[in-house]
C-alpha cells in the first residue's frame, strides 16, 4: 500500500526536512507541500490525500482548528515544537504526535502507525482478515546507505552497541548493523513479541528455543538476561508456559 501524503508547515526548514523523510520511505508518495493551512484546504478537501504531515502553529487557520475542517480518509500526524498540544491531538484522532525536532525514528514509526491503520481499514472493508492486527509485520532501518525492510517475524534477536544495533534474523548468517539506537528501536517493536533481557539485548520470544542458567541459546551464541530484566522475562515467560509455579534456572 502506498500512502499519498502532504506537508502543512509555516517554516521552510522544516518543510524540507519533512520532504526528505518522505522521499525516505518507499510506503510514503509527496503530493504536495503548503506553508499555510488555508492553502492546503482545497487540496486536502479533494479527498485523495491519506495522510497530513500538519504543524499546529500557524498564523490565519492553525492545525487544531484545520484538522477540524477537513473531511474524509486523510488522517493527521502532528508535527510541532510544543508539548502542551499532545492531549488535544488525540481528541482530534490524530494517528500521531511528533515533537520537534523530529527524529527520522520517530517519523517512520509514525508512519507505519498510519500504514497500519489503512491496512487495517481496507481490511475491514474487504473483508479480509488483516495478518497483524496489532502491529506492523514489518519494519525499515537505514544500513549500508539503503532502507532496508525487515520482516519482523524473521528477527531471533537485537544487540545494542552505543549507537548502532545488530539485528539477527533467521537463515542469515549476518546481521543486519544500522545506525539506531536500542530503545529507539525498542519502541517500534510490539511488546507482546519482543521482550527486552539485558541493556544490549532483546530477543523475540517465539524464537527462544532454549534458556540454560539464566542465558537464551541461539545456535552457538547466548544472550545473557540480567537482573534488571529477569522479573519482566520470567513474566513473559510465565505467560506461555504452564511451568508458572517453577524456577526457569
Amino acid at each position: 500500500m502506498i500512502l499519498k501524503c502532504c506537508i502543512i508547515d509555516d517554516e521552510p526548514l522544516a518543510i524540507e526536512l519533512l520532504e526528505s523523510y518522505v522521499k525516505r520511505t518507499p510506503f510514503l508518495q509527496l503530493e504536495a507541500s503548503f506553508n499555510s493551512a488555508v492553502q492546503a484546504v482545497e487540496r486536502v478537501s479533494r479527498g485523495d490525500i491519506d495522510l497530513v504531515f500538519l504543524d499546529i502553529q500557524m498564523p490565519e487557520l492553525d492545525g487544531m482548528a484545520f484538522s477540524r475542517v477537513i473531511e474524509g480518509r486523510s488522517r493527521i500526524v502532528f508535527t510541532t515544537a510544543f508539548g502542551q498540544y499532545a492531549v488535544d491531538s488525540y481528541k482530534v484522532n490524530a494517528i500521531d504526535y511528533l515533537l520537534k525536532p523530529i527524529a527520522y525514528a520517530d517519523f517512520l514509526k509514525a508512519a507505519q502507525k498510519a500504514l497500519q491503520w489503512f491496512e487495517l481499514s481496507e481490511s475491514s472493508t474487504t473483508g479480509t482478515p488483516a495478518e497483524h492486527p496489532t502491529a506492523s509485520p514489518y519494519i525499515f532501518v537505514k544500513s549500508d546507505y539503503k532502507l532496508k525492510q525487515i520482516p519482523l517475524d524473521k528477527i531471533l534477536y537485537i544487540e545494542g552497541l552505543k549507537d548502532y544495533v545488530k539485528i539477527y534474523l533467521e537463515g542469515e548468517p549476518h546481521p543486519i548493523l544500522s545506525l539506531l539506537s536500542l530503545k529507539s528501536l525498542e519502541e517500534m517493536l510490539p511488546e507482546e513479541q519482543f521482550i527486552r533481557v539485558h541493556r544490549s539485548f532483546i530477543v523475540q520470544g517465539c524464537k527462544i528455543k532454549m534458556i540454560d542458567r539464566n542465558r537464551i541459546v541461539f545456535g552457538k551464541e547466548y544472550i545473557p538476561i540480567s537482573d534488571t530484566y529477569k522479573d519482566s522475562f520470567a513474566e513473559f515467560i510465565a505467560r506461555h508456559s504452564p511451568l508458572t509455579g517453577k524456577s526457569q534456572n
